[in-house]
């Protein structure tokens, strides 16, 4: 008899042609796909306890998204679940290829002109996190994406966050601007007094230095708030 406490994933030939990873990139391109469908393709299959899109969802959730995916050693993809010799050096070439594809086309670089940009960029991946996380988007003169790095982990409150970490890379890549993100996992994108704060600190601080902070953007699960829309923490500039 079967075990009746074994929860019940339904593998992704199950799913209705539509729902599919590789049907839906078919049909509506790559950029349509979220980051967990999009490594279920590169993974192919699952396991017997999980489907590959669960699979890359619990992969992303264990690394903290693509960044802490692309960091991961080899060896540490290979003591995952279901993840053997293939299936990690199958990620490992082709977070490499997209960070050399980034390397040397500048030009193809993502654009980020406006808070709908910022959602599109990392709401998919930010959004259903279970702790706040705190990124910011590196920006040259065109407001094209030079990187991407996370630079705090936690409840974020003036307390704990230090400025300065926020304009590390930045300084390091020599960035013209900066647009600072980060997620509420309650899922409601209501910016509170802390976040305003903190906005008005990292914008001094980029006056200071030279770095333009363009917004601060809040993603959540039922949508995001752009902080300079509103007009908090930005004062009258």
């Amino acid at each position: 008899m079967a075990d009746s406490s074994v929860e019940y994933r339904p593998l992704i030939r199950d799913l209705p042609l539509g729902d599919r990873p590789r049907e839906r990139l078919h049909h509506h391109g790559a950029s349509a796909l979220s980051n967990p469908e999009l490594l279920a393709i590169l993974l192919r299959v699952g396991s017997s306890r999980e489907s590959a899109i669960a699979q890359a969802t619990r992969l992303l959730a264990r690394f903290d998204g693509l960044p802490g995916l692309a960091r991961a050693s080899f060896n540490e993809l290979c003591t995952q679940h279901g993840v053997g010799d293939a299936k990690a050096a199958q990620i490992k070439a082709a977070l490499e290829l997209g960070k050399r594809f980034l390397a040397s086309e500048p030009q193809e670089r993502a654009l980020v002109q406006s808070p709908r940009d910022v959602a599109n960029l990392l709401q998919a991946e930010m959004g259903l996190l279970e702790q706040e996380h705190l990124r910011v988007i590196l920006l040259d003169t065109r407001n094209r994406v030079l990187g991407l790095p996370e630079v705090y982990k936690g409840n974020l409150n003036t307390a704990v966050v230090r400025v300065a970490e926020l304009f590390r890379d930045a300084v390091r890549e020599n960035a013209a601007a900066l647009i600072v993100v980060h997620n509420h996992p309650s899922g409601d994108p209501e910016p509170s007094q802390d976040d305003v704060r903190i906005t008005e600190q990292i914008v001094e601080a980029g006056r200071l230095l030279g770095v333009d902070v363009l917004d601060h953007v809040v993603l959540a699960r039922q949508g995001f708030v752009s902080l300079r829309e509103r007009g908090l923490g930005f004062g009258t500039a």
